[in-house]
């Protein structure tokens, strides 16, 4: 079994081992979880991108891409992930979950767990959430959790809505 990174009251967020890959894929293979994340990956590209995932949980074992499971059953719920926003030294939260957990208030439960590992568990001081414009429902997520809009940027053709939380006011 993986290190578990840090669990809630129904979840349980661990480092991906290999014999998540399977699960890996049909996450980054559903549109509907894509949408508003990156294009759809093939099997072949998930597993390039999976073997990148596991190296850099390897070097970086607080950070990462995380495998979600729910508590009571094991099975799969979805990735969560503490890595920096590309081409920055931020930090940044994010999740993907299955189409079958959605609405149950997973998203939630988990951030406001991870804002808590991560500012008691990690040197972060501050943390982003970066959401597309049209997704409003993971903006509400970031805004109950107590995010605050930072900022916007481009990314292609979709405009970004950056989210922060400073430790400070967290603790």
């Amino acid at each position: 079994m993986a290190q578990i990174v840090f669990d809630t009251e129904r979840l349980i967020v661990r480092h991906y081992t290999p014999a998540d890959a399977d699960n890996f894929f049909i996450l980054n293979s559903d549109p509907d979880v894509m949408r508003y994340i990156r294009p759809v990956r093939s099997r072949a590209d998930t597993d390039l991108f999976f073997a990148e995932v596991m190296r850099y949980s390897a070097n970086n074992p607080s950070y990462g891409r995380m495998a979600v499971l729910d508590k009571k059953s094991g099975e799969f719920v979805g990735s969560f992930a503490i890595i920096p926003i590309e081409h920055t030294e931020l930090m940044q939260l994010g999740y993907s979950l299955l189409p079958k957990y959605w609405g149950r208030g997973y998203a939630t439960e988990l951030v406001n767990q991870a804002l808590i590992y991560v500012f008691t568990s990690t040197d972060i001081e501050e943390i982003f959430g970066v959401t597309e414009s049209l997704n409003t429902a993971s903006q509400h997520v970031l805004l109950k959790s107590g995010f605050t809009p930072h900022s916007t940027a481009m990314e292609g053709e979709k405009v970004l809505n950056r989210f922060h939380l400073l430790k400070q006011n967290f603790l």
